[in-house]
């Protein structure tokens, strides 16, 4: 595996991990590597200490033992590398104030100067029923990202998924929604 990647993503993914965005065994992280691979964090890997050993490299047009490695987010990322050619970079994480809010709001309507400027309005989708969400968010997800100009997508108390082309504008995009969120949710007390 190419060194370069692999240490922008365990820079990226501990820095996720430091803001709580992910948790010991929650979230998951990948790179496309060519049209039809990708490497993303094996199940047990624990998001602040990414090696080499905790990153698993899959084929999409072959399924061998690697796959059941994978995190259980694998389908999901791999469905968003198949429909989102621009896609070099996925994430799942869950920050506490973005999930928080979608949790009581339909979108996120920014107030702070950098939210407005980079992320405009951010739509919180709601998957309605948690019992059959693990099967229908690898088409459900990337169905999303084809009819939206979004990188971002707040899905209703399961977490974020990002993509991008660039592994840090995706945490920075990242960062900005959660502290927009915490913004919104501090101002509502005052």
């Amino acid at each position: 595996m190419d060194k370069h990647l692999i240490d922008d993503i365990k820079h990226v993914s501990l820095s996720l991990f430091e803001k709580n965005f992910f948790g010991v065994y929650h979230g998951s992280i990948s790179a496309r590597v060519s049209e039809h691979s990708f490497i993303i964090n094996s199940k047990d890997t624990i998001l602040n200490e990414v090696t080499e050993a905790s990153l698993v490299k899959l084929d999409c047009q072959k399924r061998d033992y690697r796959w059941s490695l994978a995190n259980s987010d694998v389908h999901i990322h791999e469905h968003i590398y198949e429909t989102i050619p621009n896609a070099k970079y996925v994430s799942y994480t869950m920050p506490p104030y973005a999930t928080a809010y979608s949790l009581k709001h339909g979108k996120v309507l920014p107030q702070d100067y950098y939210c407005q400027k980079i992320l405009g309005e951010v739509i919180v989708f709601d998957p309605k029923s948690f019992e059959d969400w693990i099967e229908r968010a690898p088409y459900e997800i990337p169905q999303f990202f084809q009819k939206h100009d979004t990188h971002l997508l707040l899905i209703k108390g399961f977490g974020l998924i990002a993509y991008d082309r660039d592994i840090t504008e995706m945490a920075k995009k990242i960062a900005i929604l959660e502290n927009t969120c915490r913004l919104l949710a501090l101002s509502a007390n005052i």
